[in-house]
C-alpha cells in the first residue's frame, strides 16, 4: 500500500526494493536532490522534467564547490 507522505509509490518501486531517503539521507542536500530526481525520473511521468531538475542541481553543487 502506498503512503503518499511516508513512503510515497515514486520512492519505493525502485527494482533494487532500495528507498531513495536510504541513500540521499547521507549525501549533502544539493547532490542528494540530484540523485532523488534521477531515482524517479521515470516513475512519475516527466522524466525529462526530472532529469533537468537534477543538472539544475550539480551544477548549484558545482558553482558552490567552485567558490570554496
Amino acid at each position: 500500500m502506498s503512503d503518499p507522505v511516508n513512503h510515497p509509490q515514486h520512492y519505493t518501486s525502485h527494482p533494487s526494493g532500495v528507498e531513495c531517503i536510504t541513500i540521499t539521507e547521507h549525501m549533502g542536500f544539493n547532490l542528494g536532490n540530484a540523485l532523488k530526481y534521477i531515482w524517479r525520473a521515470d516513475l512519475k511521468g516527466n522524466s525529462l522534467q526530472d532529469l533537468e531538475k537534477a543538472v539544475w542541481y550539480v551544477q548549484r553543487e558545482i558553482a558552490l564547490r567552485k567558490k570554496a
